[in-house]
C-alpha cells in the first residue's frame, strides 16, 4: 500500500550485516564478569588471605619472647621493633614482607588464570559464539583482573592499618631510611608506596595475561609469570651484567623505599614507572595480537 512501511521480520540483519539490536559494546558487561569472578573459589581465597595475613603477623608478634638469641638476625629484629611501634609502621612492615613474592603471586593468579581457565573448561569458544568480540572479551577480562589485583593490595594495606592501629596506636611513621614522619604525612607516603607498587606489578599482570592467552593451562600461565619474575630478580643481583640490569623489569621494584626517605627520592621511582608501563604495554599488546589471531578450539 502506498505510503505504508513494512517492518523487517525479526532475525534479519541490518545493512552492516549484524543482527537487529546487536551491539558489540553491550556484550559481556564489566559488572557481570566482576560478579562471575567474585563467585570463583580462587578469588575468594586470594582476597581472604590478603585480609588474614596481617592478622597472622599480628598474632605472631604476640609470641615474641624478647630474647636476644637472634643468631645474626638483628636487622630483621629491628624491623619487627619498628612494626610494633604504631599502626602505620605495622602497615609498612606488612607491605615490606609481601611485596617481593606474595603480591607477585596474587597478581599473576588473577591475570594469568582469567583466559586460560576459560580455555581449559571449554567455555571460551561459547563466549565467542554469543558473539562477544575477541577484543572486548579480552579487555573486560583484563580490566576485571586488574581490579581484583588492586583490591587485593588495598585489602592487605587496609587490614594491616586497621589492625595495627587498634593494637599499637596511631603513631608517627618510622623507618630505617627516613626521619620520623608525622602520622598524616606518613599515611600519604604509604599511599604513594601502594601506588608505586601497583604500577610495578603491572609488569607481572602483563606477563601473566600474555601467557594466559597462549596456553590452556592456567597453572602454567600463573607459574610462568612468577618464575620469570624471580629469574629477573636473580639476574638483577649479578653486578657483572652492568647496565643491562637497568633494563630488567625487576630492577626498580624496590625503588618505593625512596618514597620513605628524607628528602623523598623520586628518580628511581620515575624510571621504575616508565619501565613498568613500557613492559606492561608491550605484553598486553602481544596478548591482544595473539588472541585476535588465535584459533579457538576449546
Amino acid at each position: 500500500m502506498a505510503g505504508s512501511s513494512v517492518e523487517a521480520p525479526l532475525g534479519v540483519t541490518d545493512p552492516a550485516g549484524a543482527a537487529r539490536g546487536y551491539r558489540p559494546s553491550a556484550t559481556m558487561p564489566f559488572a557481570a564478569e566482576f560478579r562471575r569472578q567474585a563467585s570463583r573459589r580462587r578469588t575468594q581465597l586470594a582476597l581472604g588471605f590478603m585480609v588474614l595475613l596481617p592478622l597472622i603477623i599480628l598474632i605472631a608478634f604476640q609470641f615474641d619472647s624478647g630474647g636476644d638469641d637472634d643468631n645474626g638476625r638483628n636487622e630483621f629484629s629491628s624491623l619487627v621493633e619498628l612494626a610494633t611501634s604504631g599502626g602505620l609502621n605495622f602497615t609498612l612492615f606488612s607491605i615490606f614482607v609481601s611485596a617481593s613474592f606474595l603480591l607477585v603471586v596474587v597478581v599473576a593468579l588473577f591475570c594469568g588464570d582469567t583466559v586460560a581457565s576459560e580455555a581449559s573448561w571449554g567455555s571460551l569458544r561459547y563466549l565467542l559464539a554469543i558473539p562477544v568480540p575477541r577484543a572486548r572479551l579480552l579487555t573486560v577480562k583484563l580490566v576485571v583482573a586488574l581490579a581484583y589485583s588492586g583490591l587485593a593490595l588495598i585489602l592487605l594495606a587496609g587490614t594491616a592499618l586497621l589492625a595495627g592501629t587498634l593494637r599499637y596506636g596511631w603513631s608517627p611513621l618510622r623507618s630505617t631510611v627516613a626521619a620520623e614522619l608525622e602520622p598524616t604525612e606518613g599515611l600519604l607516603r604509604l599511599l604513594a608506596v601502594l601506588g608505586y607498587l601497583a604500577v610495578v606489578l603491572l609488569v607481572v599482570a602483563g606477563l601473566a595475561f600474555l601467557l594466559s592467552v597462549t596456553t590452556d593451562a592456567a597453572l602454567g600461565a600463573v607459574g610462568g609469570a612468577v618464575l620469570l619474575w624471580i629469574l629477573s630478580s636473580i639476574l638483577d643481583q649479578i653486578t657483572a651484567l652492568g647496565a643491562v640490569r637497568d633494563f630488567l623489569p625487576t630492577h626498580f621494584s624496590t625503588a618505593w623505599l625512596g618514597l620513605l626517605s628524607t628528602p623523598v627520592q623520586t628518580d628511581d621511582v620515575v624510571r621504575g614507572c616508565i619501565s613498568a608501563i613500557s613492559y606492561a604495554t608491550v605484553f598486553w599488546g602481544l596478548a591482544f595480537w595473539r588472541f585476535t589471531r588465535k584459533d579457538i578450539t576449546s
